[in-house]
């Protein structure tokens, strides 16, 4: 009942599994109990009404208290036992979930990130969670254990009368062939609200990021009532959905609710001919209104479930990804990067093609070309945060595809024109370059990396919170404290993406004065914009539609005419224009 595949279905972790059958066990215990004590006292009924009816004297009173009392003591009992499992247990399963989503997303290749955005993980690891965090707690327990206690109820009958517990009975597996027949529809249903949820927080999550341009184009009143469609789809799309899940589950139960007018009926049959009492037709009456109530909240239950396998697979679509693995032993032999005819496919659309160059230790070797040549992709696939999908790439001799990317990207530092801050002080954000560090060896970084001047002017110094994504910096110290992170981390490689390119000249200055001293004796990778920043890199890699166009030093590029020398005169050409005024 509860092998891999169920695992799977509802993505539980392993310790998921064993809280639902915890649940499962104690739910059946605590119906048997209930069913059986409502069962004894339902029999105690029938005997004092035969005893009066006959005329006997009534049985002393404290073996039936203390009969009430166990019940009673019993049931309590169990009920908490049963709130545990199937509840408190849960709450642990949520937060392992959420911690088993997030270790598994670090671990996959960057690519996917491309094909999935921010809203629609933030979607399944908030919304996805939290609705199966009920079907953990309130469904699977309840669920199987009151399948296994009406099944032996119903066995019970079946001994008992199996005439009369056809009649109550029949209505519970034609209910239940009516939802299992609906699920379709329900997935679907599901599927359609899901997919307006996530055009509803991607709509909210883009006005956010986007507010200043909004509002500087005069889009207010345009961009809200896209919004506010959205919304109004997603309410319209939730609300039919509920609406024929509930229309499913209440024709469920009224079917299986009609066993009552055939037990009657069949009951008086049998009266009339002599083959049982009233009395007995009566208490079986009583027994299965009780055996029905678990069937009922079955019925909802079963229907929750099939709506939330949507939340489920989109959850397990992330566990069942392909990671990036490899050895934790990276030993190279130098830091040459060396690219051998690399190839690379996104979305079936070939990005590069027969790439190979080598980046020696200790040269800077600049990626230039036109936007879309490649350049980005080639610096990605350096550091695995992508998998080449065609040739190798290789550092220090080593098959980067070999090695595990955390053991890979200890030896290398990053420092992109995009700079990503958190939302803490000056100090922890330099120091998430190498964890451990001491607050002397995160101020000798920003020293080197021209931080000292602008820390000091801050409230409080290197302990101020410099907001989400360094809100209270300016371009060029967001930059700096960056770089002051790849000082920190000190690895023999570094990779550049035009670190300077929008800056202005003062802060630029500075940025290249910290840069020089990052770059020192390393493996650098520069992705190149400007060619006049590029003009005293050793090597030059020339890329075209994916292509090595062209390669060798800037004097050697120069003198050949092709691309590169193109590049710079446009430039140079570009440098010179000026704003004509009327």
């Amino acid at each position: 009942m509860f092998g891999q595949n169920f695992q799977r279905k509802y993505a539980l972790t392993d310790q998921g599994v064993r809280n639902t059958k915890k649940g499962t066990f104690w739910t059946f215990l605590v119906n048997l109990i209930v069913m059986g004590g409502m069962g004894i006292l339902y029999l105690l009924m029938y005997k004092l009404m035969d005893t009066l009816t006959e005329g006997r004297p009534l049985p002393s009173a404290p073996p039936l208290l203390g009969l009430v009392v166990l019940f009673v003591l019993l049931s309590f009992l169990t009920h908490l036992q049963q709130y545990k499992a199937t509840y408190g247990l849960v709450y642990n399963e949520v937060k392992a979930t959420r911690l088993s989503l997030a270790e598994r997303l670090r671990k996959l290749p960057l690519g996917y990130f491309g094909k999935r955005d921010l809203a629609d993980l933030t979607e399944t690891l908030m919304g996805d969670v939290n609705r199966m965090e009920h079907v953990w707690s309130h469904v699977l327990g309840y669920l199987y254990g009151s399948y296994l206690s009406t099944a032996l109820i119903a066995v019970c009958l079946l001994v008992y009368d199996w005439q009369l517990a056809i009649a109550c009975l029949w209505g519970v597996p034609v209910a239940f062939g009516l939802l299992f027949g609906t699920r379709r529809l329900s997935a679907r249903s599901s599927e359609r609200t899901k997919k307006a949820a996530v055009r509803v927080s991607d709509g909210i999550q883009e006005a956010l990021e986007n507010v200043r341009e909004i509002r500087a184009t005069n889009q207010e009143v345009r961009y809200l009532a896209g919004l506010n469609q959205k919304i109004d789809d997603h309410e319209k799309v939730t609300i039919q959905g509920e609406l024929g899940t509930g229309i499913f589950v209440n024709a469920a139960s009224v079917i299986m609710r009609l066993g009552v007018a055939t037990t009657i009926l069949v009951g008086a049959d049998r009266i009339l001919s002599g083959q049982i009492d009233f009395m007995l037709l009566f208490l079986f009456l009583l027994v299965i209104t009780r055996v029905y109530a678990p069937f009922d909240q079955s019925l909802a239950l079963i229907a929750e479930l099939f709506v939330s396998q949507v939340s489920a697979d989109r959850m397990t679509e992330i566990y069942n990804t392909p990671v990036a693995e490899g050895t934790a032993h990276f030993q190279p032999q130098g830091h040459d990067i060396v690219f051998r005819q690399v190839g690379f496919a996104y979305d079936k659309k070939k990005v590069l093609d027969g790439v190979s160059f080598t980046a020696k230790e200790g040269e800077v070797t600049a990626l230039v070309g036109p936007s879309g040549s490649g350049k980005s992709t080639c610096a990605r696939l350096a550091a695995r945060l992508w998998d080449a999908t065609e040739g190798t790439i290789q550092v220090g001799g080593v098959d980067i595809s070999t090695v595990d990317p955390e053991a890979l990207l200890r030896d290398y530092s990053m420092v992109f024109q995009d700079v990503v801050l958190f939302d803490d002080t000056v100090m922890e954000n330099i120091r998430l370059g190498r964890r451990g560090a001491t607050d002397e060896e995160v101020r000798t970084a920003a020293e080197a990396a021209n931080c000292g001047e602008f820390i000091r002017r801050l409230p409080q110094g290197y302990d101020t919170p410099i907001g989400e994504n360094g809100a209270k910096l300016s371009g060029g110290e967001r930059q700096r404290i960056s770089i002051a992170r790849a000082l920190l981390k000190d690895a023999p490689i570094v990779l550049l993406d035009e670190a300077t390119a929008s800056l202005d000249v003062e802060n630029e200055t500075k940025v290249q004065g910290a840069l020089s001293r990052l770059l020192a004796g390393k493996t650098v990778l520069v992705i190149a914009h400007r060619m006049r920043t590029v003009a005293g890199a050793d090597r030059i890699v020339v890329l075209d539609n994916g292509r090595v166009a062209e390669q060798g030093t800037p004097a050697e590029l120069m003198a050949r005419g092709g691309l590169y020398r193109r590049m710079v005169e446009l430039q140079s050409q570009s440098a010179q224009w000026q704003l004509n005024q009327a």
